[in-house]
């Protein structure tokens, strides 16, 4: 026997072990289940299994789900695709090891894992949402929007991936030291990442919720149509119910996100040892319910079914909703009177300026042959 004694006076632990902690993670026998004081691990409570394991089987059916609708909209949506499934694929793998550490909660392999992956996948959830509003722009027009439909990727995708590295280095340093001062480096670049990926995630609801009240002002000014983008297929999916619905789901999931990466600041922030890392009831309620709902409500109104060929990437290589001298018109001031007329009787409107106007009964300078806007997909 060796003469090491645990520090919770269990005795000397048995022979070939420093620790009890490291005899119980090797054995898990039944004593170190039974003892009491708790033989303590990395574990300050013991994950439920049943809980996890389902959480980990929901998010399965999930991430079959999206693969499903992909091959079902004819390969729409990869980068959407992909990048949900990632996250997936982080979810069910964190779930997986909290389940094994519940089997076993003196191995600190589990814990890391899940600390790992449930750090970083809803990075790559978020990534997925945002190339959704540049969607939700070009079908709208980007007359109703500050910024080119582009832009909305270029700049949140990139933050992305800052958060993401950040959060991903961050737990590798945790999860491969022994160090204490490594361990709490690590936590905190951990930290740094999350707080950014909570005001990324504040700054797009923000310009998200922008972008709609310009929508409802243009319809108060122009109607319910005729001030937005008339080239197909923007027209035929904006008087659709998936478009409509789609638009709250993308709010919903947004920010179920957004509530969830506040929780984890503040979980991470108080250290691995804190109160909020005992509580699996609040993880549960703030982690696991609101990433299921954020990829629930994306299975049932999924963009790629929704959006269609505007999804694809040859779409985007020909240029999408192109300008040419055909189809881009300025309006004039008579139709602009007709659409004001119509919508909100004489109502002044300010801004419309010299943004194009497709007029659907046919008062077009030029040849009005939409075709050449959609291109060849």
């Amino acid at each position: 026997m060796s003469s090491t004694v645990n520090e919770d006076n269990h005795g000397p632990a048995p022979e070939g072990y420093d620790t009890w902690e490291k005899y119980c993670a090797a054995t898990t026998a039944q004593f170190c289940f039974d003892a009491q004081p708790p033989i303590e691990g990395v574990w300050e409570k013991i994950p439920s299994l049943t809980t996890n394991a389902i959480f980990a089987a929901l998010f399965g059916v999930s991430f079959i789900a999206f693969i499903i609708t992909y091959f079902r909209s004819r390969r729409q949506g990869t980068f959407f695709t992909v990048m949900m499934c990632l996250g997936l694929l982080c979810e069910i793998v964190g779930y997986a090891g909290r389940a094994a550490s519940a089997k076993n909660p003196w191995d600190d392999m589990g814990f890391m894992i899940q600390i790992v992956t449930l750090t970083i996948g809803p990075a790559f959830l978020a990534a997925g949402i945002y190339t959704c509003l540049a969607k939700v722009v070009s079908v709208y027009g980007e007359e109703s929007s500050r910024l080119p439909a582009g832009w909305y990727t270029r700049i949140f995708i990139p933050c992305d991936v800052v958060s993401l590295v950040l959060q991903a280095s961050g737990g590798g340093i945790a999860a491969a030291s022994d160090d204490i001062d490594l361990l709490n480096m690590g936590n905190n670049i951990m930290i740094a990442g999350l707080s950014f990926q909570v005001f990324i995630l504040a700054v797009f609801l923000a310009v998200s919720g922008e972008f709609l009240l310009r929508v409802r002002n243009r319809k108060k000014t122009y109607g319910p149509d005729a001030g937005f983008e008339q080239a197909e297929p923007a027209k035929s999916i904006r008087q659709g119910f998936m478009f409509k619905a789609i638009m709250i789901a993308l709010a919903v999931s947004t920010v179920a996100i957004f509530w969830r990466s506040c929780f984890r600041v503040a979980e991470l922030s108080e250290g691995w040892n804190g109160p909020l890392m005992a509580r699996e009831d609040l993880f549960i309620a703030f982690e696991s319910v609101m990433i299921l709902i954020a990829v629930v409500v994306m299975n049932v109104f999924n963009p790629c079914m929704v959006f269609g060929v505007m999804m694809s990437s040859k779409w985007r290589k020909q240029g999408g909703f192109r300008k040419s001298e055909s189809t881009a018109t300025t309006s004039s001031d008579e139709e602009l009177n007709v659409l004001r007329q119509s919508a909100q009787g004489s109502r002044r409107a300010a801004g419309f300026g010299n943004q194009r106007y497709y007029q659907s009964q046919g008062h077009h300078n030029g040849n009005q042959n939409q075709n050449s806007r959609y291109g060849d997909v």
